[in-house]
């Protein structure tokens, strides 16, 4: 798992490997993530949206960027946490992903990033 915090927003990162799959003629290797985000900060907080870079171990970079996190723009109070899960396909068993949630502090009303630490993605079997 990783951390990292930004201004007081907490952010953890799991991932699994979940197998192999055909799509379009071409082998994908296909990989969940787990995020959880915890407010540490004195003030509520909501997350607008999110970018992501997903880089495979072929070099193929793909840059997603959209509202919110699976169709939800989640608040959190003082001391709460949110979690989701959700996925990608590679097109090589390795890989990584970094990026950002934008994010609103209710008080201040000023928008700031949130960063999400790389992580890598790997298949088991493709390990030394």
């Amino acid at each position: 798992m990783v951390t990292q915090i930004t201004r007081g927003i907490k952010i953890s990162v799991s991932t699994s490997f979940e197998g192999t799959y055909f799509k379009n003629y071409k082998l994908h290797f296909a990989f969940s993530y787990h995020i959880t985000i915890e407010n540490h900060s004195k003030d509520s907080v909501q997350l607008m949206s999110r970018h992501w870079e997903i880089l495979d171990a072929l070099n193929n970079l793909e840059i997603v960027d959209g509202e919110g996190v699976i169709g939800k723009k989640p608040v959190l109070k003082p001391g709460e946490n949110y979690t989701y899960s959700s996925g990608c396909l590679l097109s090589s068993p390795f890989g990584a992903m970094k990026g950002y949630f934008n994010m609103i502090n209710f008080t201040s009303t000023r928008n700031f990033k949130v960063i999400v630490p790389t992580f890598k993605l790997s298949a088991p079997f493709a390990l030394n």
